[in-house]
């Protein structure tokens, strides 16, 4: 469920009811993580124009914009590129486009048409069956559980495959993540088969502290890697691809068959540009604090009584992580909007049924915690989860599914 996907366009009522939401929450004093779709066009149009006016070490607000690539373009996919540790990237509008091209080209080089990825990764849930539609791919699944899949997992998987993607973190398995050591073991068992790996790192960013190790480390585990610069880095839009320099000479003709080679994107780049910069660095903190206010909220539910909840993973994995309690999403949605109108606090957004991925008659919602929430503490969130039970409109059900637990 990406943020972008929230609603649909000609659907009036729904859009009348996200501006309500999107004023509720952006008008709020107080908030864990912001986010671009709440933000005006006049917001966003001002904030690229501060940057362009005061220019940064990052970029040279006299330099001409780009025309098919080149300009801030460019600088954007070598900044990318040093940061991973990979001889180059190029830049895609969307991640969608970059990972089909990704696996396609690897397919070429491997002579296998099978990707072998988890069934909740990005291309299988939310890609409306682009990556079979398009390149003619087909995809096994070695695991079903809701985690990355073990070495032996991989060494065990009954058919050949090329390429093994993994999704780091699994976003809809709840942001997880395996351990450094298991991580290794699955890219060994991979080249054990003669695969490719691919790295979905949308989210590759804050990865580095629960790995211990920094972004050229892991990424180099991978012979490709994708990341997205709106996911984390507050950026409008857009992607990259990073792997070995005949890759993405080859991406970058997949990009223009594509229809991805964009005449113009330098407000894109320079938003990504600002995220590397400034995002970039702070989001160790973000998953630090992350792991404090999944805290809070335990508490704070337990203080309540609420019978049954989850958060998971217990401890954040990353500055995201789910919360599940036994409510439908539509009233739990309104007391998420009720407690940012009444008192200017924003502690839950969007609730969703989590579907094959949790037990039925349940929701979850996703907690991300960036800047705006560093300055909370774990009373904060314990006082904002009693504010937010009590906007519930009727009690939370007195048990939860067969066989649940407290939290994961």
């Amino acid at each position: 469920m990406d943020e972008v996907d929230e609603t649909d366009e000609t659907n009036e009522p729904e859009q009348d009811e996200r501006r309500r939401r999107a004023a509720a929450w952006s008008g709020a004093s107080r908030r864990l993580w912001d986010t671009p779709v709440e933000r005006t066009v006049g917001e966003r149009l001002d904030e690229l124009a501060e940057l362009a006016r005061r220019g940064h070490a990052f970029t040279d607000p006299h330099e001409l914009v780009d025309t098919y690539g080149g300009g801030p373009v460019a600088e954007l996919e070598r900044r990318v590129a040093e940061l991973l540790g990979f001889p180059s990237a190029v830049f895609f509008p969307t991640g969608t486009m970059a990972q089909q091209v990704a696996l396609r080209c690897w397919a070429g080089r491997t002579g296998s048409d099978v990707v072998a990825l988890h069934p909740l990764a990005h291309p299988e849930v939310h890609e409306d069956g682009a990556l079979g539609a398009l390149t003619g791919l087909r995809t096994v699944h070695p695991t079903r559980e809701p985690r990355l899949p073990t070495a032996q997992e991989v060494r065990d998987h009954p058919e050949p495959f090329g390429t093994l993607m993994l999704e780091l973190p699994l976003r809809d398995a709840g942001f997880v993540l395996p351990t450094w050591d298991e991580l290794v073991d699955v890219v060994d068992a991979a080249r054990e088969r003669d695969a490719v790996v691919h790295v979905d790192g949308a989210r590759l960013w804050e990865c580095a502290p629960h790995f211990g190790r920094t972004l050229p480390e892991i990424a180099g585990l991978a012979d490709s890697v994708y990341v997205s610069f709106y996911k984390s880095l507050d950026g409008i839009s857009g992607a990259a691809l990073a792997g070995p320099e005949d890759l993405v000479e080859e991406a970058r003709v997949w990009l223009h068959r594509y229809g991805g080679l964009v005449f113009q994107q330098f407000p894109t780049a320079l938003a990504a540009l600002h995220g590397l910069a400034v995002e970039l660095p702070r989001l160790p903190s973000y998953v630090a604090h992350a792991r404090t206010v999944a805290d809070g909220l335990r508490a704070g539910f337990e203080e309540a009584g609420v019978p049954w909840f989850r958060i998971h993973p217990g401890t954040p994995h990353t500055h995201q992580f789910q919360v599940w309690l036994p409510h439908d999403p539509e009233t739990l949605t309104a007391a998420s909007v009720a407690l940012a109108e009444t008192s200017g606090t924003v502690l839950f957004r969007r609730w969703f049924s989590p579907g094959a991925g949790g037990p039925p008659g349940v929701a979850a919602t996703e907690v991300t915690v960036a800047g705006p929430g560093l300055d909370w503490t774990g009373d904060d969130v314990r006082e904002a989860v009693a504010a937010f039970l009590s906007h519930l409109d009727r009690p939370v059900r007195t048990s939860g599914p067969a066989g649940a637990g407290r939290d994961s």
